[in-house]
């Protein structure tokens, strides 16, 4: 059966979220999640707190398992039951100590972006008007993480910080939730050279399902098919997966931006408030590509196999 890998989808950053609503994920395909721990406003003691409660939660739900290896992944979505991992969206939550690193690891944390929408001590966002790139110390980061384990993701990044990205690093590059400017501009949107240096590493760009990155708001089938199909032609049918960037809690995310606007800027408000596609929309997409002619193979490794091969080359054990 074709497994479904979805990078990154996320639950309220709040300490009494319940983590069940990954529940809506469940469907007779073997099923990955990673699940966002944390970006710029947390500390590593709040993603630590979080990670420790998201951890009780999914180990107390039936139909949810955590999954630190490939090997785990395979046998619990075998099972029926979805597999959780989880990520950070930006290297804020270290709090500047390398080590932090292998601590996350250990805790799960299986991907990483060094920056999220704006400059920090890794390198600059996506949002920044000045793009200098990788930091010294991001790319002192970069190469911790090769040793760890732990995925390079240049989602949220700047241009010139998600190159630098696939040329310092060791193992592949990722971006986890990020779709083609060529499609839709948008800040959040990548470059076709963004795409193919991604590529050249072996990793993965993984077209997300939110409506303003997506369209003018629109988190529809047809409009992510658009951005599939585009970023397959660029650079091949190996080197591309999905991603659905689901927020499980609408309001808590338009908080985040109410109570965080040096995070964000217009780009996330002028088409009205964000739309997302919701699981149980994502998880027709094969449905809906198979429909339109796509081989079961190239299905296959676009929902999920893409992902695991990039976890499988780098992931310990």
């Amino acid at each position: 059966m074709t497994l479904i890998w979805d990078q990154h989808a996320c639950l309220p950053l709040q300490t009494d979220a319940a983590v069940d609503p990954l529940l809506r994920f469940r469907n007779p395909q073997p099923t990955y999640v990673s699940v966002n721990v944390g970006y710029s406003p947390q500390t590593f003691d709040d993603s630590s707190a979080l990670l420790a409660h998201f951890r009780a939660g999914i180990a107390a739900t039936a139909g949810l398992a955590l999954a630190p290896t490939v090997d785990d992944i395979d046998r619990i979505s075998a099972s029926g039951d979805v597999a959780i991992g989880f990520d950070l969206e930006d290297s804020g939550p270290l709090d500047g100590d390398l080590a932090n690193v292998q601590r996350f690891f250990a805790l799960g944390v299986r991907t990483m972006l060094p920056t999220y929408n704006h400059a920090n001590a890794a390198g600059c966002g996506c949002l920044d008007h000045t793009d200098t790139g990788l930091t010294d110390w991001g790319r002192t980061l970069v190469a911790e993480m090769n040793g760890v384990g732990m995925v390079p993701d240049g989602s949220h990044c700047s241009a010139r910080t998600g190159l630098d990205l696939c040329d310092v690093s060791a193992r592949p590059v990722i971006y986890s939730h990020s779709c083609m400017n060529a499609v839709w501009e948008h800040p959040r949107n990548i470059t076709d050279e963004q795409a193919r240096a991604c590529a050249a590493t072996g990793g993965v760009v993984g077209i997300t399902g939110v409506g303003i990155f997506l369209g003018p708001n629109t988190p529809t089938l047809d409009a992510m098919i658009r951005h599939i199909e585009y970023a397959v032609d660029l650079i091949g049918i190996d080197y591309v997966g999905v991603s659905t960037d689901h927020s499980f809690d609408a309001d808590d995310f338009l908080q985040e931006i109410a109570d965080h606007p040096d995070a964000f800027d217009d780009s996330y408000t002028r088409w009205g408030l964000i739309r997302w596609m919701p699981p149980e929309t994502f998880l027709t997409l094969g449905t809906e590509l198979r429909r339109r002619g796509w081989r079961d193979d190239d299905l296959a490794k676009l929902l999920g196999g893409n992902f695991r091969r990039v976890a499988q080359e780098s992931w310990p054990g």
